[in-house]
């Protein structure tokens, strides 16, 4: 796969420049990752605080009670001082608040600045309502990973899952609710995926990372009440920081590679005996930073690449039909066999820092990632019929930031542009090849991708956001109050399906079906069958649209006294979005569901249908004018620490609050993709014997195979044909409450904590079933068997596919225990640990990342049930030890309990008479799902003039636990419903939670 360059745009970044320096100090919203420094310090003294590393240096005046407060800090160690005698060297961390008080001589242990390369004090933050973890470079740097993905790390906070797939995707979910309830905030900018789940752009669907690793310099999660300035967000805020350049010419490069015969062979490839099909993965990649002109302006870039070629599962017939095999095409058999999934990443970054003077500071980055990885390859498809995800993402911020006297303002332009893009591996006809003429029986999938595969989703556009804090307001107690606002205009756009490659489904006999002159032994040389799509007049299965959001916050932080500290907040969101709003529902889709029912003797009309049934269509139905944007997103804050001693080793906090997420536009939009395509399904009379008709049953020529034009001469009209897709002209934005009850200790070099936290989501997007039968019954015996019970699917509007709904209604309630406890990691001690421990119970009526619903009548007809998104216990510790001879060692150890199964039960899977079917949660025999420890050794080696050489081995599953997640599950008999949940660990389908045992080497030359 070629590797494609790129070149930054310079008309876009001058733009940039030049409209922030218009700006001014407006009003302002952002989501900081800078720290803030507040204490006591002699009445009518200033404060000065100088960064070691770049020179950057900040002053604020006393206040007359005594208090000070610097913001706007960020993360790095500092220099802090009151006058002479005062002096304090600490190290702030990324988005915290923390105490120093400076009337006094430095005390013990704090270490007075000598020279440039003095370490700090790192400060805790104790005294915040936020339920979050911060996550530091050392721990970046040193604990073994599987992924670079610095989000993986994400894993240690109390709360938080990051789960690498066997097919190497990734994800990372917080607390029980979807993946898209994350948010993360990169510099005080949100990544936050707008179309696709993953919460962040890039990452659904892909084995890549979304930032490089390299690039970051440390970072924070929230897992619950976070305050007012993070937006777009239900589950877990991530809010990270990016490497500046310093004083100094640092950089580092590195590479890491591992291949077959470093791993053991997956559980799968155990399990069936087969040979370990060829890995290689290899990363690499440099990182440069320095001055340009000292003390004032400062560069950094980076850049990190993946180079991937991944096993995928065999390709073959289903194992019962194996003997067909023989009997395909040989160029069909050609292609079966182990097949690799290859993949390429590139990701750049750069950041440009320049202090214009003491109060004024100017930020321009830029990122860019590009992706290229096969997918859709194995089992029942050929490598031919695979599909190549193309994935790429380009982001530009320029911040402004002013220091005033008393008060700090930060001004922000950005710029993204983000596309999802899954095309044809080859472009052309799709042959399907079948047992004989059942179409579901599918054999093999060979010469390109179907249709429904090819989509289009992405996000531009430009954001202006802006920040205001005032930190020297005094009203009973002292104040840092923060107010902003963003307005941003965002490109939106949403395509599946296309109208082209054609599916062509072949009959293949093996001599075990009767001989037919439309089932002849072999392959049929002539189709039965062929599926397509064709584009409905004046529509595009492509829908665009800009989105315009707004928001606005206020957040004060106030320290009612040296104890007492509250957090009160409350925050407005606003998003509207044209193609939902100004929809209008085509008039052949309105005809159909005004006009006869499925039985006009039972219910003349199909909306008489649908309302015996208990669904309004005119909810659905839109004029245009009949859907509002959702104006009442407010989302208030309030939260409390107080520290019982004063000096911040015991401090009990607590918090509650509401935060709002959003609907993804990959839904959004299914209401004018899905009309736009007519979807035709033609019989060729010769291989399926159907009698002629115009339209369905034709006689088959071979020009057919000549492109979709000569299909479309088939079809004498292209009307809308196709699934209906509705969405409510009401919805609403998905949101969480929380409530959280916590309290935090420093025991000596220890810092722990408790907290019970208790999280409820609602309003989560679902798409249930509309159709109904005649009597408006959900459940009813169809046609085909009188003594069944199932969904009106052959019941669908007259003319048309099924009826979807779209509405809110899912719901999740988590209720945890949060216990962390950390030593962290100092050069004095050479050593550190951290242990995160979760307890979670949670429920509720949809899980994962699932938002259709076809198995109940309505959403509000699933019941509760114990969701598989989260394990009950889980319990992450990672340590880091310094040996002799510059050797270091890490390690990283986690156990967890089984997920439960989310299953949908029929009755005839546990013998009972018929009925609707069961939404359960069944729960595996072990006590144990998964446990796992990583370790990781190092060795530095110095070189000349300030050189070092690292190597490094990292052992990921060092005791190859098989930590199986394939189960087999008897739901009873005799019509009691009685599960018994096993493992399965031998035969196909064998999976695990873990990957197997690996080991990676890696280099890193730094200076």
């Amino acid at each position: 796969m070629k590797r494609k360059g790129f070149h930054p745009h310079r008309n876009l970044l001058a733009c940039a420049l030049a409209s922030c320096l218009v700006v001014g100090a407006a009003p302002a919203f952002a989501q900081s990752a800078n720290a803030t420094l507040r204490g006591k310090a002699p009445g009518g003294a200033q404060v000065t605080a100088v960064n070691t590393a770049t020179g950057q240096t900040r002053k604020v005046a006393v206040s007359a009670d005594g208090s000070y407060a610097l913001t706007g800090l960020a993360p790095g160690t500092y220099k802090v001082d009151a006058g002479p005698g005062t002096e304090k060297t600490v190290t702030l961390a990324v988005a915290t608040s923390v105490s120093l008080d400076l009337g006094t001589a430095p005390a013990d242990g704090v270490t007075n600045l000598e020279t440039v390369t003095a370490v700090g004090v790192a400060l805790q933050e104790v005294k915040t309502s936020e339920v979050g973890t911060n996550v530091s470079l050392k721990t970046i740097n040193t604990v073994p990973q599987v992924t670079r993905n610095f989000l993986e790390f994400a894993d240690t906070v109390p709360g938080m899952q990051f789960e690498s797939r066997p097919d190497g995707t990734t994800q990372l979910r917080g607390g029980a609710q979807q993946t898209s309830a994350i948010n993360v905030f990169i510099d005080g900018v949100g990544q936050k995926n707008y179309v696709l789940t993953g919460g962040v752009t890039g990452q659904d669907q892909s084995r890549g990372n979304p930032f490089p690793q390299l690039a970051i310099g440390e970072y924070k999660v929230i897992t619950s009440n976070y305050k007012a300035e993070y937006d777009q967000v239900g589950s877990a805020a991530v809010i990270a920081v990016t490497k500046s350049g310093t004083n100094e010419f640092e950089g580092e490069i590195f590479g890491r590679y591992t291949d077959t015969g470093m791993r053991a062979p997956t559980v799968a490839e155990d399990a069936t005996g087969t040979p370990k099909k060829d890995t290689e993965q290899k990363e690499y990649g440099f990182a440069l930073g320095g001055p340009i002109i000292k003390d004032r302006m400062h560069f950094f870039v980076s850049y990190e690449a993946k180079d991937f070629v991944t096993p995928s599962p065999p390709v073959s017939a289903p194992t019962q039909w194996a003997s067909f095999e023989s009997y395909l095409p040989q160029s069909v058999q050609d292609q079966l066999g182990p097949e690799t999934a290859p993949f390429n990443e590139d990701l750049y970054f750069a950041k440009l820092s320049w202090d214009i003077s003491m109060d004024d500071r100017l930020e321009l980055s830029f990122k860019r990632r590009e992706e290229e990885g096969r997918t859709d390859v194995g089992n029942r498809t050929t490598a031919s019929a695979s599909k190549i995800n193309f994935n790429t993402e380009d982001r530009y911020d320029l911040r402004w930031t002013h220091y005033g006297a008393s008060f700090l303002n930060e001004a922000r332009l950005t710029y993204e542009d983000a596309l999802f893009n899954p095309a044809p591996y080859n472009i052309g006809n799709q042959s399907i090849y079948t047992r004989g003429i059942s179409q579901g029986d599918v054999l093999i999938q060979s010469d390109s991708t179907s249709s429904l595969a090819i989509q289009r989703k992405g996000q531009k556009g430009p954001a202006f956001q802006n920040d205001i804090t005032f930190n020297a307001f005094q009203w009973n107690g002292d104040h840092v109050v923060k107010a902003g606002f963003k307005y941003k205009s965002v490109e939106l756009t949403q395509s599946e399906n296309s109208a082209i490659n054609p599916s062509f489904r072949y009959s293949v006999n093996d001599g075990s079906l009767p001989s037919s002159p439309y089932t002849p032994v072999g392959t049929n040389a002539i189709p039965y069958q062929v599926n397509f799509n064709t584009p409905f007049a004046g529509a595009s299965p492509i829908v665009t649209t800009k989105s315009k959001q707004f928001g606005l916050y206020i957040q004060d932080d106030w320290d009612v006294n040296d104890k007492l500290q509250l957090n009160i907040g409350i925050r407005w969101d606003y998003e509207k979005i044209p193609s939902y709003l100004d929809n209008v529902t085509p008039a052949e889709v309105v005809a159909a569901l005004t006009g006869p029912g499925t039985r006009p003797n039972v219910s003349a009309t199909y909306a008489e249908q649908l309302a015996k049934g208990g669904i309004d269509i005119n909810d659905y139905i839109s004029n245009g004018n009949s859907r509002k944007a959702d104006k009442n997103n407010f989302a208030p804050r309030l939260g409390f620490s107080y520290d019982f001693n004063g000096d911040e080793s015991l401090v009990l906090f607590g918090g509650i609050g509401r935060s709002y997420d959003r609907n993804l536009y990959d839904y959004m939009g299914l209401e004018q993709v899905k009309s736009a395509l007519s979807s035709y399904q033609i019989q060729f009379i010769e291989a399926s014997g159907c009698t002629p008709s115009p339209g369905s049953c034709v006689h088959w020529d071979p020009k057919y195979l000549n492109g979709i034009e000569e299909l479309q001469g088939l079809v004498t009209s292209r009307v809308r044909n196709g699934e209906i897709d509705l969405l409510n002209n009401d919805l609403k934005t998905p949101y969480s409450d929380q409530i959280s009850l916590g309290i935090r200790a420093q025991l000596g070099e220890w810092n722990a904590s408790a907290t019970l936290a208790n999280v409820h989501s609602k309003d989560g997007f679902v798409f249930t079933l509309g159709n109904r039968y005649p009597n408006g019954n959900f459940w009813d015996a169809p046609s085909w068997n009188a003594n069944d019970v199932a969904q009106p699917w052959e019941h669908s509007p007259p003319g048309f596919g099924s009826l979807i709904l779209g509405d809110n209604g899912i719901e999740t309630k988590s209720t945890q225990l949060l216990l962390s406890a950390e030593k962290p990691y100092t050069q004095e001690s050479g050593w550190g640990v951290t242990a995160a421990y979760t307890y979670t119970k949670a429920r509720g009526n949809r899980g994962s990342d699932e938002h259709y619903a076809f198995d109940g009548e309505t959403i509000q007809d699933y019941p509760f049930i114990y969701l598989h998104a989260v394990p009950k216990h889980r319990l992450v510790l990672t340590g880091i030890y310094d040996l002799p001879w510059g050797i270091t060692a890490s390690a990283k150890a986690t156990i967890a309990s089984p997920l439960p199964l989310n299953s949908i039960v029929g009755w005839w899977e546990y013998g009972a008479t018929p009925r609707p079917p069961l939404i359960v949660a069944a729960w595996p025999s072990q006590s144990i799902g998964m446990k796992q420890l990583d370790v990781a050794l190092s060795k530095d080696f110095k070189l000349f003039a300030g050189m070092n050489f690292q190597l490094r081995a990292d052992a990921i599953n060092v005791f190859n636990n098989k930590n199986y997640s394939s189960y087999s599950t008897n739901w009873g008999s005799g019509g009691v419903f009685d599960p018994d949940v096993s493992l399965v660990t031998t035969g196909g389908g064998v999976s695990s939670y873990s990957q197997e045992r690996t080991l990676f080497v890696s280099g890193r030359l730094s200076w």
